[in-house]
């Protein structure tokens, strides 16, 4: 395996742990199905507090798949599909 070989494998390698969490699945399994969404208004399945729910967002965001867009007094956040990331999760997620 060459070095690129093992950037690349590496960086889907942080990816992959970024999401590798219940409560993370939820968030970006409610970010596909209704689009940019804040904090306050994440639908999770699951008992958890907006304090934790921006904590896992926060992780996801580090590692580039997510998006934050500041409209006004709010923090609206979305999907990043930069490498092929949201097909998978739809594929994953939502069967």
């Amino acid at each position: 395996m060459g070095n690129s070989d093992f950037e690349v494998l590496q960086r889907k390698s942080e990816i992959l742990k970024a999401i590798a969490h219940p409560v993370r699945l939820a968030i970006l399994r409610g970010l596909i199905k209704n689009g940019p969404t804040r904090v306050i208004d994440m639908e999770t399945g699951v008992d958890t507090c907006a304090a934790t729910v921006s904590q896992h967002l926060a992780k996801m965001y580090y590692v580039g798949i997510l998006n934050r867009k500041r409209k006004q007094t709010q923090i609206f956040y979305s999907l990043v599909d930069r490498e092929g990331v949201v097909d998978m999760l739809k594929t994953y997620l939502m069967s």
